[in-house]
């Protein structure tokens, strides 16, 4: 088993509010604690689904509708009312927490040519085809794990595509979130 989790998504019912100045995450219709998958300390919240607030690290779960994050650092309100609008989607994974600090992987404000992620990428999805070009390369982690992709366009038009492994683990599952890069085989 990965020492940093092994899943990159797994199954967030319902919606969150989060207040931030006591770091209390209210859920409606979420199940943190039963059914599917158990909330754990550790495990990060992404807020947002498509436009993102960003992400925070489980410090507690108290309930099936409360939890704690550890900071709201790593949060980012809606400008216009300083707040993350009520009712909002989330998701959880198990990815490396380490990654909440590294500018390159948290980039709400990211570029429109240039988009980074970490995934958690099985040995089944090591050798995956560009569908467009048939390169089978091109998007290919180094080694299964937890992988960081970062993609953009570079001065001459020309895409180009960097992946590194971050934390090298052969268990990783649950991998819906990256199905669009690494396809499950």
């Amino acid at each position: 088993m990965s020492l940093w989790g092994k899943q990159d998504s797994v199954p967030s019912a319902g919606t969150i509010t989060i207040n931030l100045s006591n770091e209390v995450i209210t859920g409606s219709g979420t199940s943190f604690t039963t059914a599917g998958y158990v909330v754990n300390p550790g495990d990060i919240i992404s807020v947002g689904v498509g436009a993102t607030y960003g992400q925070a690290v489980i410090a507690s779960v108290s309930s099936n509708t409360v939890a704690s994050v550890a900071t709201t650092q790593f949060l980012i309100p809606d400008p216009a009312t300083g707040l993350i609008p009520a009712g909002t989607a989330y998701s959880i994974t198990q990815k490396p927490k380490y990654t909440l600090e590294d500018g390159q992987y948290f980039a709400p404000d990211a570029k429109s040519n240039r988009f980074s992620a970490v995934f958690g990428v099985s040995e089944a999805e090591e050798q995956v085809a560009d569908a467009a070009t048939g390169d089978a390369r091109k998007y290919a982690p180094p080694h299964a794990g937890w992988v960081g992709v970062t993609t953009y366009i570079d001065c001459h038009g020309n895409l180009r595509v960097k992946t590194e492994t971050l934390v090298a683990g052969s268990s990783i599952t649950g991998d819906a979130s990256e199905d669009a890069i690494y396809p499950d085989s």
